[in-house]
């Protein structure tokens, strides 16, 4: 390992990230580093419930079962900013509102939206207008719609999907200068890519190599600061460095939901079919007919590299982030630069944006043999068995 990397890049540490020590969670060092400066900010928070009208009533979802990611905006952050963050960090507000729960990564908000009085509110008219910053603690990820929102009507903001407690203690409890600082070392060392391979080893012994065509684009980053007054949306945690794909073709395989591994086949950027490798032949064949009902739920829309060294959350908005996965997406892709916008989908519930990560705890019936770059006539490894090459590990040294 290069000798000026930092304690927490570790040979042990990169081995087992469960044992990097991190600083006690502290709300008012999240929000006044990402959001610099906060002073005369008005702040909210949005979440979303199934029924939001009676459960954001008078905060009754905390007298009901379930809700873990809610309970913990309420616990971590609403009442965080009612206890004496706002005061220090010279901001007002701090209202919590519920919207319908959209059932899809990224997919468009209904307008209507319910405050703790029960009483129904226009995003459009009465929140997005009227509050500088806005945090999404939510189901599913809304960084796609509010991305357009903030730049619709001026705001800042940050979503924190799929909440918990490792998350909290961990993604969000570290510093994110740190974070943008590793995000652009590693971004400087593969922007202007032209091409990526990925190389998937199957159980069976068989490699599957997809090729992604990246035309020497700028990489972007997903850093967690969204400082200044710009209209901007952080996804946190953060950590990552993410293209645009131009084109696309090869094969790679996809873990299900319900444990079913697929075979994926891709032309012209698009995922044309699946094929079974192990479990559930009807869940396979579902998967092949949403592609041929709405070929574009099929097209590849993002190809992500994560940053940070963190434990394993076992939810994606974290666990993408870890340094040596690599994560391909399907749908709508407007939030990062690219062309796909979710009037190109047969059916709005079909705009999603959805991850699909590659990590051992997440996909250890496959491994992530190699990842290679071609950046003109540098030629270099990226990531070797779930690890950062050495190729990424000097740039983060340097």
């Amino acid at each position: 390992m290069p000798a000026s990397l930092p304690s927490y890049l570790s040979e042990e540490i990169l081995l087992h990230p469960e044992n990097r020590e991190f600083p006690p969670f502290d709300l008012v060092r999240l929000l006044g580093t990402v959001f610099k400066p906060t002073q005369g900010c008005r702040v909210c928070i949005l979440t979303d419930f199934e029924e939001p009208a009676g459960l954001i009533k008078d905060f009754n979802f905390l007298k009901e079962a379930g809700f873990p990611v809610q309970k913990k905006a309420h616990e971590s952050f609403y009442l965080g900013l009612k206890n004496g963050a706002m005061k220090q960090l010279g901001m007002h507000g701090g209202e919590m509102f519920a919207y319908k729960v959209t059932h899809g990564s990224n997919l468009d908000l209904e307008d209507e939206v319910w405050d703790t009085n029960g009483t129904k509110l226009s995003l459009d008219r009465d929140i997005y207008p009227h509050y500088d910053l806005i945090l999404c603690i939510s189901t599913f990820s809304a960084t796609a719609p509010l991305t357009a929102k903030a730049k619709e009507f001026g705001f800042r903001g940050a979503t924190l999907h799929g909440l918990n407690d490792i998350i909290l203690n961990s993604g969000l409890a570290v510093d994110y200068y740190e974070v943008s600082a590793d995000a652009e070392k590693l971004r400087l060392a593969m922007t202007k890519a032209d091409e990526v391979e990925i190389d998937f080893e199957l159980e069976d012994g068989r490699i599957l190599t997809a090729w992604l065509g990246l035309n020497g684009q700028e990489a972007q980053k997903s850093h967690g600061l969204c400082q200044g007054k710009k209209p901007d949306i952080a996804n946190l945690p953060a950590g990552e460095v993410y293209f645009v794909p131009q084109d696309a073709r090869g094969h790679f395989p996809m873990k299900y939901e319900d444990g079913t591994l697929g075979l994926l086949t891709v032309e012209n950027r698009c995922i044309l079919r699946s094929d079974l490798i192990q479990g559930n032949q009807a869940t396979i064949d579902r998967h092949n007919a949403r592609l041929q009902d709405d070929p574009m739920t099929g097209t590849l829309g993002e190809l992500g590299f994560g940053t940070q060294v963190l434990p394993v959350s076992f939810a994606d908005i974290q666990d993408e982030k870890v340094l040596g996965t690599c994560h391909l997406a399907t749908g709508r892709d407007d939030h990062l630069g690219g062309d796909i916008v979710p009037e190109m989908f047969k059916k709005h519930e079909n705009s999603t944006h959805d991850d699909i990560l590659f990590a051992p705890h997440k996909t250890p019936n496959f491994n992530i043999k190699q990842v290679r770059m071609k950046r003109g006539t540098q030629r270099e490894i990226l990531i070797e068995n779930f690890r950062p090459a050495r190729y990424l590990m000097d740039a983060l040294a340097g």
